[in-house]
């Protein structure tokens, strides 16, 4: 499936956003922007769903490569509990995965009663012209555009999370501790609402830029080859860890070697200073991108549980 495919299926949705097409397995499919995404006047990627080798069980592996037109689709839950959940799967701002690390996941969440938005974002490293910053432009108008969905379908507008996985992890992250900063001029009145998640999960998340711990690939499509001290600070997690930060539960396994577990625990430390609620779980095993289908039979199996746990001890489902 090429690009044009993709915007053939959501052609339709209106220019607020608060309806979509449909995909052929029945999700609904809403257009991020209500026109071209700002700042691709020079992006001269080819938007591409590229079929990864199926993994053991037969289950799919997709991924989305040089985004031009980010969507988020819909997990409707049988019994809506009111809370909504935007999903930010990895990829090492390469490509966005989206099987693993977000359909999979989302069905998971919306059975226990969450409407669940999976994104795809625009990458770095494509020529966008907000740079390191595009990935939370759309992050940003994403979260916007639930909580304006939430509202419409009389969902709770309050209870409005956000989760991510490995560069997804930064995302979401980025997201939770700079909500508020300017990356794009308003385009319609969804821009008015708050960025703001009211709660943040961060699943093996990249979050430093600093050596020795950041993730090489992210940190390299994030800045180039050579970024300046102040771009890592910028950009690092935890060097912008702030006190009004929403609730964070991080979650990593100690013998990820893609991306250290030291990201959660710097992460960890710097969000309780701020004095911000936040709950850590490490793992003794489980790697690195175990999603769900990786986690059976590991020590990391019991991830969602947890995450759900959590979720109802602060009344978000």
């Amino acid at each position: 499936m090429t690009g044009p495919t993709r915007r053939s299926l959501i052609a339709a949705a209106p220019m607020l956003g608060l309806a979509g097409g449909a995909r052929a397995d029945g999700a609904t499919v809403l257009p991020l922007w209500p026109g071209a995404a700002p700042g691709g006047g020079t992006v001269t990627v080819t938007e591409a769903v590229v079929e990864r080798p199926r993994s053991p069980g037969g289950l799919r592996d997709r991924i989305i490569k040089g985004v031009r037109e980010p969507t988020l689709t819909v997990f409707e839950p049988t019994r809506p509990n009111g809370a909504s959940l935007l999903m930010t799967p990895g990829g090492g701002y390469k490509w966005v995965v989206m099987d693993k690390e977000g359909y999979e996941c989302a069905t998971r969440f919306a059975a226990a009663g969450v409407t669940v938005y999976v994104a795809s974002y625009r990458l770095p490293g494509d020529g966008w012209d907000a740079g390191p910053a595009v990935a939370l432009q759309d992050a940003q108008r994403a979260l916007r555009l639930v909580r304006a969905r939430a509202a419409a379908k009389g969902l709770d507008p309050a209870r409005v999370g956000v989760m991510g996985f490995s560069a997804g992890g930064h995302v979401a992250g980025c997201l939770s501790l700079m909500w508020d900063r300017p990356t794009y001029g308003a385009v319609d009145t969804i821009d008015a609402l708050s960025a703001r998640p009211d709660s943040t999960v961060l699943v093996y998340p990249v979050a430093t830029m600093s050596l020795p711990f950041a993730h090489p690939g992210s940190r390299e499509r994030m800045f180039g080859p050579s970024p300046t001290p102040g771009q890592e600070r910028a950009w690092s997690l935890e060097a912008n860890a702030r006190p009004d930060a929403p609730p964070t539960f991080l979650l990593h396994a100690a013998d990820d070697t893609a991306v250290p577990v030291e990201n959660s625990l710097r992460l960890h430390d710097a969000l309780r200073a701020a004095k911000v609620a936040t709950e850590l779980h490490v793992f003794e095993e489980g790697g690195h991108g175990f999603g769900l289908r990786f986690a059976t039979d590991k020590p990391v199996e019991a991830w969602p549980d947890l995450v759900l746990a959590w979720w109802r001890r602060r009344g978000f489902v």
